[in-house]
């Protein structure tokens, strides 16, 4: 397994311990930067892996498929726990329409490579899942000032 496809499933491993902490208070105080720094270190990782796989000719059918496997999973995870935390204020209709167009994208891959096609993320993808994450930055740590509140809501 190349390093590009370590880290994807690095990535996944983070997963379980960022739903931990956002939704316990294991971490005290320290819950929310706990929470973050995990984000932050997977959504690094994603854009890591990424640019590794395409710098060193290391992409693979394993990293075409997981990868976007992988951000799906970090995302959707965290947006279900925003729905369980008051203080996000995150409407369940916007979780409920991210996630299905991911089951419905993950639907298309899925059926693409049963014929042999493999679909890797294109641009416009990339983006979404970019602006998804940083949404997901600023619900974890829940700035209090009101600008970043209406950041939060633009995104």
């Amino acid at each position: 397994m190349n390093t590009p496809n370590k880290l994807t499933v690095t990535r996944m491993i983070i997963v379980p311990f960022l739903v931990v902490f956002l939704l316990t208070g294991w971490g005290g105080d320290a819950n929310r930067y706990i929470s973050l720094a995990l984000f932050v270190v997977a959504s690094v990782t994603d854009w890591f892996d990424g640019y590794l796989a395409r710098k060193n000719n290391l992409v693979t059918n394993f990293g075409k498929f997981m990868d976007p496997l992988a951000d799906k999973l970090l995302v959707c995870a965290a947006l279900i726990c925003f729905l369980a935390d008051p203080q996000t204020n995150m409407p369940a209709w916007v979780v409920i329409i991210i996630i299905s167009r991911e089951f419905i994208i993950s639907g298309f891959r899925l059926v693409a490579a049963e014929k042999g096609v493999t679909i890797a993320a294109s641009y416009w993808g990339k983006v979404k899942t970019f602006v998804q994450m940083a949404m997901s930055i600023f619900l974890v740590f829940h700035f209090q000032a009101e600008v970043f509140r209406i950041i939060e809501s633009i995104l």
